[in-house]
């Protein structure tokens, strides 16, 4: 099976992307004899190009690497933005990476909508319209007879949200709750070692693992939307942004990390979503964990998150949250995901 796709989005993750399909060529064919033909790709500070025969992912590469732009490549259309290319293409699915805004989730939203209503899969990373509208973007999808598939949103290619759809169907979640904001780790890890929060900060930012702006990481703000995913996604809930009690790390100081640590206790941001009773609460802050803790002992960059079931008790799943390759392969497995069902689609009209 050849699958097209637009990539929305050429970054780090679209092109982590792109480097896993060229790498992963010959096994996914040899393997699964599935192969994905990229026939378009647009960004907005890189450039955009459209091919239906297919584009060169090798060659697009080496012009961003040289260039820092797309549009020096050889295409048959050059031009076409976000929303454009996916009303106009023959793609079978838009890939979107755009970047996360979780007040408005524009554009991306409007490239979401685009790709649904034009009877096109959506595969994404992008949290800020999957936090603010995932009921709704779900729906779209179903009535257009499409997937929305947004595994990436959550802990890059870890597969959180595989795990709990697939392989804890039947359990009901009292609880999740976990360290879903590598940068936030990182510091508190560092200020643990007798690192300023600034100094950890800095060495964070050098390393890549902090932005230059890190408000969305250290406010709490990149945990609150995972955290509304996974309520929305998992537990039946509705949450909005207001919903969710949140705090971040900002403030903190290395005394107090420090002190927890000669308790035997750590301090870690932690997103949480609780059942109980009275209803559905949600919250993302820090937390003195006990050495008792799965989450204790999760430190650096390391994501982890545990589900509390009812009929398993604690699953606790640990792995990578970020990085270019994680989050690309977040891509790729849903990308499988739509072959799988494109497949069975096939087969039944046979």
């Amino acid at each position: 099976m050849e699958l097209k796709v637009v990539l929305i989005g050429f970054g780090v993750v679209g092109q982590g992307l792109a480097e896993i399909l060229i790498r992963k060529r010959g096994q996914l064919k040899k393997m699964l004899d599935v192969s994905f033909l990229i026939v378009g790709i647009c960004d907005l500070m890189r450039g955009s190009l459209y091919d239906s025969e297919g584009l060169s992912l090798s060659q697009v590469l080496d012009s961003v690497e040289s260039t820092g732009r797309i549009d020096h490549c050889t295409a048959a259309i050059k031009g076409l933005n976000a929303v454009e290319m996916i009303q106009q293409s023959d793609a079978r699915v838009a890939v979107e990476v755009t970047p996360t805004d979780i007040i408005t989730a524009e554009p991306a939203m409007s490239h979401f909508k685009a790709a649904l209503q034009t009877g096109k899969h959506l595969v994404t990373t992008n949290k800020g319209p999957t936090a603010l509208a995932l009921h709704e973007l779900s729906q779209l999808a179903h009535e257009n007879g499409v997937e929305f598939l947004y595994e990436g949103t959550v802990m890059a290619g870890t597969p959180v949200l595989n795990l709990a759809q697939r392989f804890l169907t039947g359990c009901s979640f009292t609880r999740i709750r976990g360290i879903l904001n590598g940068t936030t780790n990182y510091l508190l890890s560092r200020m643990e070692k007798g690192f300023s929060y600034d100094e950890a900060l800095q060495e964070a930012q050098k390393l890549g693992y902090a932005e230059s702006n890190p408000t969305n990481d250290v406010e709490g703000f990149d945990t609150l939307a995972k955290v509304i995913i996974l309520a929305n996604a998992l537990m039946g809930a509705s949450l909005q942004v207001a919903d969710v009690d949140r705090s971040g790390i900002s403030e903190f100081k290395v005394q107090a990390v420090q002190e927890a640590s000669r308790e035997s206790a750590r301090w870690k941001l932690i997103g949480e979503i609780t059942r109980n009773s009275e209803g559905l609460t949600a919250r993302v802050g820090p937390e003195k964990t006990p050495s008792a803790d799965p989450l204790y002992s999760i430190a650096g960059a390391t994501n982890a998150i545990t589900f509390s079931t009812d009929l398993l008790e604690d699953v606790t799943i640990i792995g990578p949250g970020a990085g270019k390759t994680e989050t690309g392969f977040a891509l790729l497995t849903d990308l499988l995901e739509v072959c799988r069902i494109e497949a069975g689609s096939m087969q039944s009209r046979g």
